[in-house]
């Protein structure tokens, strides 16, 4: 139920009772917009010890150069870190002043800010708020989610997939079962991919989102269910590859936002949805480009300088943060790239610095973002075994080898648990949460190590003892040799909400030559297994399987590769 309240109408119900009929002359615009302000404040994550929240202040008086918001908290709740305000505390007292970009607040004008907090016992809503020392409306938005009574609420919990099942796409599910041995991984949960306007309402006669919410309703029974969904549409998407090339050109972020991400949001805000819990992985592969292909870097392209420039990643990102995650139901995971992608030096903190720019765009805030997603639809092995960072041969640091080449991590789990350290010391929620897809870096069958490589030298050692079997690190389309890897499963290691197969197995990056089409997807020489590379693979071959269709249509060889190298096997 809604805690608004105002002086203003507990006035008015001090009138309905000494003058009965006397309520109706009241003046049409008296309400709430006649309170000098509005505060909104919403938790929207909340765990054992802490929780985040969200807060709107609404200035409905003159207009101001400097804010002030104060409340009070009942229990022993601690403001640990906070956003887009100055927070301090003083007991049960917490002032939120404007930093020196958003003090300037217009007569009908709204400003956000949020924090990350510790409690125990209880955590209790705060029941008054003033701006400037004026009593405030309290509006939590409609429900109270710390109330479980409240019939509005979708209850928040720290990880989504722990306790739940995962959806499993009929769609998927019925292409692997006719494959040949496909049975034996049919029922695994794979990513619902929204990878254009079309989609939200089902192509060439499939299933659109209303359809597979439905089926996973009828999947969730009385279990708690995990539905995942890929958000990726951006204008000018993946400005460095052509196989994957979107439907909206550089300039249609009004398009992307009203034809696109509202009607998604709109769909899994419907409360017949609320009783699952909906993943959405947002925008793979975009703001990553933004760190590594644009200028003056020997890898940019013109694509990724347009999208720098005009900021429409970012902008995107923000908005589609903003509309999902005012859904009490959605998670949002952000896409990280991958080690190999992000995981140098000069890499790693502006990407983590970016995320932030783009959660803090478009009415975001880093509280709408709940988790991360790395390896998405890559190759890169989960955790390499045989050799770690600190490694030296013969006095010679493993990061001088030509596959590390100088990069600080190995694998996918310490590149994931690093980042999401990162993430926290400049300001995301402490109860941030990873996923990493590992439906295609299992690196299984005859060619999987299974000890050290001689320590001849650091390539001998590092070649010999890894188990991805790539070219190289930046090869990503149709690998040669890829197996399915480790199955998804909730809460795998520290800092780890699940492992997950956001990418369907079977489903090609892109084509091995050009082929005409009407989806917007170019012709990627990276898919074509007689290219000899560029400089985002140091001019490697490709590594990619021939005779591969368009990105995501079935790739029958593919899967049946997967399967044969799977890891752990079939």
């Amino acid at each position: 139920m809604s805690r608004t309240r105002t002086a203003l109408l507990a006035a008015l119900a001090l009138v309905a009772g000494t003058a009965g009929a006397a309520v109706a002359a009241i003046p049409p615009d008296v309400g709430a917009a006649a309170v000098p302000c509005t505060v909104e404040y919403k938790v929207q994550n909340q765990w054992d010890t802490g929780f985040t929240t969200a807060v709107t202040v609404t200035n409905n008086s003159t207009a101001k150069s400097s804010w002030a918001v104060k409340w009070s908290y009942a229990g022993n709740q601690k403001v640990t870190s906070g956003w887009n305000a100055k927070l301090s505390q003083s007991g049960t007292a917490v002032t939120a002043a404007n930093e020196s970009y958003n003090g300037t607040m217009s007569t009908g004008s709204s400003v956000s800010f949020g924090f990350n907090g510790t409690y125990s016992g209880t955590n209790a809503l705060p029941t008054s708020f003033t701006l400037d020392g004026v009593a405030c409306n309290v509006d939590d938005g409609g429900t109270d989610p710390t109330d479980p009574t409240d019939p509005g609420t979708s209850a928040r919990v720290d990880n989504p997939y722990a306790g739940a099942k995962v959806y499993v796409n009929p769609e998927w599910k019925a292409k692997a079962a006719a494959e040949t041995g496909g049975s034996r991984i049919a029922n695994q949960p794979t990513g619902v991919w929204l990878d254009r306007i079309a989609a939200i309402n089902g192509v060439n006669g499939g299933m659109g989102l209303r359809a597979h919410l439905d089926a996973a309703l009828a999947q969730k029974g009385s279990d708690e269910l995990v539905v995942q969904l890929v958000v990726y549409n951006l204008p000018g998407r993946d400005c460095a590859a052509l196989a994957s090339n979107g439907e909206l050109g550089p300039t249609e972020i009004d398009k992307y936002k009203t034809q696109y991400i509202d009607p998604i949001a709109a769909i899994l805000a419907d409360t017949k949805y609320a009783g699952l819990r909906i993943v959405t992985t947002v925008e793979i592969d975009s703001l990553p480009n933004l760190v590594t292909n644009v200028s003056p870097r020997a890898t940019a392209t013109a694509n990724c300088d347009t999208m720098k420039a005009n900021g429409n990643y970012v902008k995107g990102v923000g908005y589609a943060l903003n509309k999902l995650g005012d859904v009490p139901n959605v998670y949002n995971y952000v896409d990280a790239g991958h080690h190999g992608w992000l995981g140098w030096d000069d890499n790693f903190a502006p990407s983590a610095a970016l995320f932030k720019e783009a959660a803090s765009a478009e009415g975001a805030t880093v509280a709408d973002v709940h988790g991360f997603i790395v390896n998405t639809a890559n190759y890169s092995a989960t955790k390499e075994a045989f050799f770690t960072i600190n490694d030296s041969v013969n006095g010679a640091s493993v990061r001088t080898s030509k596959w590390i080449d100088w990069n600080r991590y190995v694998d996918e789990q310490s590149y994931a648990q690093a980042m999401r350290t990162q993430l926290v010391s400049i300001g995301f929620p402490s109860g941030l949460g990873m996923l990493i897809d590992t439906s295609r870096n299992g690196w299984g069958g005859t060619a999987r190590p299974t000890a050290a490589g001689p320590t001849t030298t650091v390539d001998t050692y590092v070649d010999g003892g890894r188990y991805d079997r790539r070219i190289h690190l930046g090869n990503w389309c149709n690998q040669s040799g890829a197996g399915l890897g480790e199955r998804p499963q909730a809460a795998p290691a520290a800092g780890i909400d699940a492992y997950v197969w956001m990418k369907p197995p079977g489903e090609s990056d892109g084509s091995s030559t050009a082929i005409p089409n009407d989806e917007g997807k170019g012709f990627d020489r990276m898919c074509d297994p007689t290219y000899t590379g560029n400089p985002r693979n140091n001019n490697n071959m490709s590594g990619a399987l021939p005779n591969a269709p368009l990105s995501g249509h079935w790739f029958s060889a593919q899967f049946q590769e997967l399967m044969k190298n799977a890891y752990p096997a079939l």
